[in-house]
């Protein structure tokens, strides 16, 4: 098993927060994270892309390239491969691997509601676990996120991608007790599940999950933040204390890449 396969323990999750970009990545890692991973919604508005229509491949891969240089191990949310067929998204696979990344997401879920047909989402999975083998495949459905599909639904496609090579399974919107634990136990690969209001990780810890993300919410927050702070300066309160200063924001990156 990989050094990053090995953090997934079910009932011990691997907490991972996900970066956007070098600076995001770099205060993690420094904050004492042992891995992070990379938000595509954060990559992609990052550059004033939209999410999940396959444009960011470019700036994910070079993104990659530059996170590859932190001590942290990062995995990359890759959304469905970015368009192409499984040799497309296999050579996608390797360049990210080749820049560093010791994971990849890949989801089945389309802006329009619809899922990725089993077969063509298992040939995806597979072409990548053989062009890559010991890159770790986190086989993402989207059946609950998108309300697509239900409990057995689930089941189905997360055996599929497991049977296929994929190393773990990532259910996002997958909320309810009784549901994460039959896919804990019934998918035959450990469950990743995105942390969502309300939830906490010492009772996901609990239910048996494997891997708890942040998705979005970190890259969110900033935003939401910034924001508030901006406008809290302009009603003419004082500026927010408690914030990192210019001098360690200015050499975060740098030390680490060093």
């Amino acid at each position: 098993m990989s050094e990053f396969g090995a953090l997934h323990i079910p009932g011990d999750p691997l907490v991972l927060p996900n970066a956007w970009d070098v600076a995001s990545a770099a205060a993690l890692a420094r904050a004492g994270f042992a891995a992070i991973g990379t938000t595509s919604l954060g990559v992609a508005a990052a550059h004033g892309l939209p999410d999940g229509r396959g444009a960011g491949r470019a700036e994910t891969v070079d993104l990659m390239r530059r996170l590859g240089r932190l001590p942290v191990l990062v995995t990359v949310d890759a959304e469905g491969g970015f368009g192409g067929g499984p040799a497309e998204v296999a050579q996608l696979a390797a360049d990210l691997a080749d820049a560093g990344a010791v994971g990849i997401n890949l989801e089945d879920g389309h802006l329009d509601g619809t899922l990725t047909p089993v077969a063509d989402q298992v040939a995806l999975i597979a072409a990548v676990k053989a062009r890559v083998p010991g890159l770790f495949v986190n086989a993402r459905t989207d059946t609950r996120w998108l309300d697509a599909g239900d409990l057995g639904e689930t089941l189905a496609r997360t055996r599929a991608y497991v049977a296929a090579g994929a190393d773990g399974v990532f259910v996002p919107g997958l909320a309810e007790d009784d549901d994460i634990r039959a896919v804990v136990t019934g998918a035959g690969a450990p469950l990743n599940v995105l942390l969502l209001p309300g939830m906490t990780v010492p009772r996901l810890a609990a239910l048996g999950v494997a891997r708890i993300s942040t998705g979005s919410m970190l890259f969110r927050a900033a935003l939401g933040a910034a924001v508030a702070a901006a406008r809290s300066v302009a009603r003419g309160a004082p500026g927010p204390d408690g914030i990192p200063g210019y001098a360690e924001v200015n050499g975060l990156a740098a030390a680490d890449l060093e």
